[in-house]
């Protein structure tokens, strides 16, 4: 048995030696230490031996095993090494070649809407506030004079998560919240993701908005017509603007404001379908229920507040006709905007 074991062992030795290929290595280590390997048959023929016979001859076998493990590693590395180096003596450097440059990312258009827009509020004196984007029915609707019967509370045109939950339909609900957290005077906008069941060239399910808010004592149209005629001018430059009278159920009296049309200047072109205006926000003095919701007295504050799509302004910045192009992530849009 020990002689076996010694010719196994100057065999094996010999054979990993004399190894050129990590194929070969791995052919040896099946071989000996494989489930039908030699040194694995030897170790089952400890059970024919007598007791004290076993311990020696297992050691034997544990320290034939470590050798031949040891010196297969050794030779691996070492293959190893000449694979490599015979790797790298081939490979040549071209430094001929022309560089890979680096291409740098940009903005959204509407990111860097939004951030445009929220500077220019922050400089007029206006908080930044945020809100969950899964609101309960009471901050998207009721605190918002939205009656039961509305079509906006519909099905079809709103998501609903639960029968008391949905998808935000607007940011208004964190106007809702700000005024239960705060006390007048305040002015706040609330820029964010909304929802809304649609999808077609100028709607898309998901869309932002920003909403801003105004509240104290004596706030006036007069106030509102002066703070978004200025906001226009920092936007768009020196243009006209104009206010129509409208209808919102959380505002009143409420208007929708209009801009002169960013590309004939008041001739009338396609964009603007020959009206010369382009509709930009809707907006008003917050309606006496809206205040009593959130425990104002209609008596001592009041306030208005405004609400424009982000899309619509990028689109009227940046001159895009498609709402859709947004969100299609085409690269060769998205390389457009610095």
């Amino acid at each position: 048995m020990k002689e076996t074991v010694a010719t196994i062992r100057k065999t094996s030795l010999e054979s990993i030696e004399k190894a050129t290929s990590m194929q070969e290595i791995e052919e040896i280590r099946i071989k000996l230490l494989g489930k039908k390997g030699e040194i694995t048959e030897l170790s089952k023929q400890m059970k024919g031996l007598s007791q004290e016979e076993r311990p020696l001859f297992g050691q034997t076998l544990n320290e034939l095993r470590d050798v031949v493990t040891i010196n297969l590693e050794t030779k691996k590395e070492e293959l190893k090494n000449i694979e490599k180096n015979i790797r790298i003596s081939k490979e040549v450097l071209d430094i001929t070649l022309p560089g890979r440059g680096i291409e740098v990312g940009r903005e959204h258009p509407i990111t860097e809407t939004t951030t445009f827009l929220k500077e220019i509020f922050l400089n007029m004196g206006f908080d930044i506030s945020e809100g969950p984007e899964i609101e309960k029915t009471e901050y998207n609707f009721d605190a918002l004079n939205i009656p039961e019967a509305h079509p906006s509370r519909d099905w079809q045109d709103t998501f609903y998560i639960k029968e008391n939950e949905v998808l935000r339909t607007h940011t208004s609900p964190v106007q809702v919240r700000y005024m239960l957290e705060n006390k007048p005077p305040f002015r706040m906008i609330c820029p964010g993701k909304v929802y809304r069941s649609d999808y077609d060239v100028s709607h898309t399910p998901m869309f932002h908005q920003l909403e801003g808010l105004m509240v104290g004592d004596n706030v006036s149209f007069a106030n509102l017509k002066a703070i978004l005629t200025e906001f226009v001018k920092k936007v768009f430059g020196e243009t006209k603007v104009r206010f129509r009278p409208h209808f919102f159920p959380f505002t009143e009296p409420s208007a929708e404001m209009d801009v002169e049309c960013v590309i004939c200047k008041g001739d009338g072109c396609r964009l603007c379908k020959n009206s010369g205006w382009l509709e930009i926000m809707g907006c008003g003095m917050v309606d006496p229920e809206v205040l009593k919701a959130v425990g104002y007295d209609p008596e001592e504050y009041t306030g208005f507040a405004f609400g424009m799509g982000l899309e619509r302004v990028t689109m009227l910045r940046h001159g895009i006709d498609d709402l859709r192009a947004f969100f299609e992530n085409d690269v060769r849009f998205l390389r457009q905007f610095k």
